[in-house]
């Protein structure tokens, strides 16, 4: 994989997935990173997933650098 006149190796890692029903749509959940996905079958959701990880393990490509901002927000408290 090339990206920005870098290059960039990949490899192959194995995952742990959740599968359940809710309603009409299969939902996978990877047990190891906080990544989810959904489908029409089951298979479609563990296809989706996959692509899902794949994508969030993709290395950035910022066309400007980010700002870090500190903001406040009001909660409630018990």
């Amino acid at each position: 994989m090339r990206k920005m006149g870098r290059l960039f190796q990949s490899m192959k890692k194995s995952f742990t997935a959740s599968v359940w029903q809710e309603e009409k749509m299969y939902v996978a959940q990877c047990l190891e990173v906080d990544v989810a996905s959904q489908g029409e079958t089951e298979q479609e959701a563990l296809s989706n997933l996959q692509e899902a990880l794949e994508l969030h393990f993709e290395n950035p490509v910022a066309t400007l650098l980010p700002e870090i901002k500190k903001i406040q927000a009001e909660v409630s408290v018990a």
